[in-house]
């Protein structure tokens, strides 16, 4: 039987792709202490995998897809092939980004500030090759982790950690100077799976549905009674994908309206609608959009 091996990423990402994939179709399950969770598709395998390891088994054909950040993929220079975005986080759908991050007080106000001073991070690569474009000479050292911390403690002048808000760097006493790269997810594969017909179809199933997964958890459905009189009024509070389907009820005075909205569009349109004479408004969630 053909099978397919799919990488998911482990740490903070594990538990919103599984969460992803069951939106999708496929239900995921770990094994206590085991780095092969089960999957309910006989066609694919999966391996956890740490995702700044992630594109190199996916370059060397240890992997035919995984998930992982664009960070890691420009930070591991591995060649594999972009299938698509998958714009998501364990928090939110807001894109992370690697910022340079300075102690309060520190004089370094700019990228060339940096100048003959010390920096820590993880992205090493990435960060010695973003000075070397703009002729900054600076130590770049590898952090093992707590990275702000060395900022704080005196160990190194700067830091470049990823953050989504920027809460945490600026609750270890840091200022952000500025961003050095905005990474999302992305699904990647190598020449060769994507060469292979039958592995081929697999990928593009597996990114159709995790996109359409995706476009879903962002809508909402919402559906309606609305007077015929005050149905032009209505209909235009109501943005869609295409327009409102409307549909005649046996009153001959109400229509029924259905359409999908940008979730965070409801709690100010739900007021409106009724305002104008909406009634019996349902909104539920969605799970796919194709």
């Amino acid at each position: 039987m053909n099978e397919l091996k799919l990488g998911i990423p482990k740490g903070s990402l594990e538990e919103p792709t599984v969460a992803l994939f069951q939106r999708a179709g496929w239900r995921i399950h770990s094994r206590s202490r085991n780095y092969f969770p089960g999957i309910d598709d006989p066609e694919i395998s999966c391996a956890l995998v740490r995702s700044q390891e992630m594109p190199v088994y996916v370059a060397n054909e240890t992997l035919d897809l995984g998930l992982t950040g664009l960070d890691w993929v420009l930070e591991t220079g591995a060649e594999v092939e972009e299938v698509c975005d998958l714009v998501y986080s364990k928090s939110s759908d807001t894109p992370c980004r690697w910022v340079l991050a300075v102690p309060q007080d520190s004089p370094i106000r700019s990228v060339a500030d940096l100048e003959g001073r010390k920096l820590a991070t993880e992205l090493v690569n990435f960060t010695k090759k973003f000075l070397s474009d703009r002729q900054i000479k600076c130590q770049v050292e590898f952090s093992w982790g707590a990275t702000e911390a060395k900022a704080v403690e005196g160990l190194v002048d700067a830091v470049v950690e990823i953050t989504e808000t920027g809460s945490t760097i600026r609750a270890h006493g840091l200022r952000i100077v500025c961003d050095l790269l905005q990474t999302h997810t992305r699904l990647i594969s190598n020449r060769n799976a994507l060469a292979d017909p039958w592995k081929k179809k697999k990928i593009d199933q597996i990114a159709l549905l995790l996109k359409a997964a995706l476009e879903a958890h962002r809508k909402v459905a919402l559906k309606m009674n609305a007077p015929r009189g005050q149905l032009e009024p209505i209909m235009a509070l109501l943005p869609s994908l295409q327009a409102p389907t409307v549909s005649e009820l046996s009153d001959g005075a109400w229509v029924a309206l259905e359409t999908v909205v940008d979730s965070e569009l409801v709690r100010d349109l739900i007021p409106r609608l009724r305002q104008a004479g909406a009634q019996g408004i349902l909104e539920y969630e969605l799970r796919k959009i194709v």
